[in-house]
């Protein structure tokens, strides 16, 4: 029998239209965060070094120490802030860092607090543990940046975890410093623990990333090298966990995970040492697809009330078109080729929305915004008639 953990499982959405959209021709992919650059050469180089020197062995579960010292070094030299490699636990993507920070931190039946809209997968991360779902709203009005009050109300002794997620995804809301600072202190008030999901940290546009562990040592902080180094296919995250936390975290990474693969962790090392330039240049590359899709958005006649300061997501307000957030996808995959992700796999707040990627080139967005320009004209059309 399959298990009650296995059926309350949810598709992820942007992964069932991505299969629906490779299945026909000519489809412009909005619908996932996958970079459309190259992974930088010397990355690529040091990990097929890495490979020819025969670095195909396990490492440990931590990952490779000269990888751990990287990360702890990217932190000092970031934010400023001093993080122990012996607290780094380096994983295959950030996901299975965040399964991991549940594993550690929640039993059945503890409270999890998310905002919504949330990550689409954050949900499933919950059930997995057996925890228990309570959501902060987040409002377009509002640029979707969360309120302490709001967490005030929602959070209280039955809390386990407050998860944070900055820049976000799908709103590309960013979190200040000192709003982060008073949510530190709202979880100690209610002796909750901060699990913060930084891996869009780089992709900022306005003002400053600001990581937890500027606040706290007493929080999970999950990272990884997928989106601002376009490696989303090489698997490679990180965790931080407090101190207390890191021999429970390596046991269950030791049975699960085992570790990250080798000449992977190279390729991370060089991406940390060396990838500050092509940041840079991807990073305003971003800032000019947002600012041209944000306009183009607007001369669509359709609504979004905001715009995002960080990551590459924008959250599309199409409750003035026929039927529900599901059919607007349907309907502008099939007549206009360009797939997007329906909100509502992304929380209530989400349910009337597209979740729209601009981690594609400039000539894809145009195409884009034309064939989606024809599409509501045709509408608009068959309308009038």
């Amino acid at each position: 029998m399959v298990s009650e953990r296995a059926t309350r499982t949810t598709p992820f959405a942007a992964m069932d239209v991505l299969e629906r959209a490779n299945r026909m021709d000519d489809v412009v992919h909005l619908e996932v965060g996958e970079p459309d650059f190259d992974t930088p050469a010397a990355v690529t180089d040091a990990a097929v070094a890495a490979l020819r020197a025969g670095e195909t062995s396990y490492t440990s579960s931590k990952g490779k120490p000269e990888l751990r010292r990287a990360i702890a070094d990217y932190y000092d030299r970031q934010y400023g802030v001093d993080v122990s490699p012996e607290r780094i636990v380096v994983t295959s993507g950030s996901s299975p860092a965040l399964l991991l920070a549940f594993s550690t931190l929640v039993d059945p039946g503890d409270e999890v607090v998310l905002t919504d809209p949330y990550y689409a997968c954050y949900p499933n991360f919950v059930r997995q543990t057996g925890g228990r779902i309570s959501t902060v709203p987040l409002s377009a009005e509002e640029g979707f940046r969360p309120r302490v009050s709001e967490f005030a109300r929602v959070m209280d002794s039955d809390t386990e975890a407050l998860l944070l997620n900055s820049p976000a995804n799908p709103t590309g809301a960013v979190l200040d410093g000192g709003t982060l600072e008073e949510l530190v202190a709202l979880a100690d008030e209610a002796d909750a623990t901060v699990i913060s999901d930084e891996v869009y940290h780089g992709l900022t546009y306005e003002g400053e990333d600001h990581t937890v562990l500027e606040y706290t040592d007493d929080a999970f902080v999950l990272d990884g090298f997928s989106k601002r180094f376009a490696m989303t296919g090489w698997r490679l995250g990180w965790m931080v966990a407090p101190p207390e936390y890191v021999g429970h975290v390596n046991r269950i990474a030791q049975n699960t995970l085992i570790c990250a693969p080798n000449f992977v962790q190279s390729g991370g090392i060089a991406a940390l040492e060396s990838g500050a330039d092509f940041l840079d240049e991807v990073r305003e590359t971003y800032r000019e697809r947002r600012d041209y899709l944000v306009s183009e958005v607007e001369d669509w006649g359709l609504s979004m009330g905001y715009t995002p300061g960080g990551a590459y997501y924008l959250l599309v307000d199409v409750s003035d078109l026929p039927g529900d957030a599901f059919d607007a996808a349907d309907f502008f995959l099939e007549d206009a080729g360009v797939a997007m992700t329906p909100g509502p796999d992304f929380g209530t707040n989400a349910e009337e929305c597209l979740r729209v990627s601009y981690a594609n080139s400039a000539e894809r967005l145009a195409e884009a915004s034309e064939r989606i320009q024809r599409a509501l004209d045709s509408v608009e059309i068959s309308v009038a008639d």
